[in-house]
């Protein structure tokens, strides 16, 4: 949309002291009466023409033009592309605007990644109400792991921990079935791994949220929250996090409500 052809300009403007320069940028150019309107203008302005069209009539007819008209024109696109052509033996898409498009996937994954960040571990649970997917579980079921992964895929995850001496945000009951994904585990692969934690944490490996007393009790109360709320239930029990990810992209994108266990 002419940004790449303004930065060129800008780019040799600079080794010249030409004092005041204007640079007009006009994007969305896709027909012939566009054209004709930019030749006029850099015609009466004196002006020469960057551009940066792909569709192969649009470059032909201001080139010709162009030329009728004593102009100059400059296609700062063109000669790339044709080289990248010829040397990787490729057919260019000559589609426009596919560079916001790309543009388009980055920032959407940033927002998604920006997303989880601020909505993890039920730090704000209005975020439920906006996320495409809430993972909820217990401790240590990779929800946050889970919920980064899914954000480079551009999906806004959300995740609430499930504890039995707190009630779950209410937020949570007005979500559909299918936006809601259930983490549990087994407990014999929970312990060591919240053994860890608390040495993590300079704390003693022998503490209740490590004994398996605890975990049974809270995967308990996690898989009733989840048979309330009918979402899904993943066990990621020696599950890697593509595996489990890949299960949830199929909750998320089909609309499944129960995977059997």
């Amino acid at each position: 949309m002419g940004e790449t052809a303004e930065l060129v300009a800008k780019a040799a403007i600079s080794q010249f002291n030409s004092g005041q320069t204007q640079i007009r940028r006009v994007p969305y150019v896709n027909d012939q009466e566009q054209i004709e309107q930019i030749l006029y203008e850099a015609e009466h302005n004196q002006a020469m023409i960057a551009y940066t069209l792909v569709l192969p009539n649009l470059r032909d007819y201001l080139e010709k033009r162009a030329k009728e008209k004593k102009l100059i024109v400059i296609d700062v696109l063109g000669p790339m592309m044709d080289a990248i052509a010829k040397v990787s033996c490729l057919t260019p898409h000559l589609e426009p605007g596919l560079m916001h498009k790309l543009d388009d996937e980055y920032f959407r994954r940033v927002e998604a990644i920006e997303f989880a960040v601020k909505y993890d571990d039920g730090k704000d649970p209005r975020g439920i109400l906006v996320a495409d997917v809430v993972l909820i579980g217990i401790s240590r079921t990779s929800k946050t792991p889970l919920c980064m992964y899914l954000a480079h895929k551009r999906i806004k995850a959300a995740n609430i921990p499930l504890v039995p001496e707190v009630a779950p945000p209410e937020e949570l009951f007005e979500l559909e079935p299918h936006k809601v994904v259930g983490l549990t585990a087994k407990p014999e692969i929970l312990t060591p791994i919240r053994q860890e934690r608390l040495k993590s944490l300079g704390l003693a490996p022998n503490a209740d949220y490590a004994s398996i007393e605890r975990i049974y009790k809270e995967i308990e109360y996690a898989e009733g929250i989840m048979k309330k709320l009918g979402c899904t239930i993943i066990d990621v029990s020696n599950r890697a996090v593509e595996e489990t990810v890949s299960k949830i992209l199929k909750i998320y994108y089909r609309g499944d409500h129960y995977e059997k266990r």
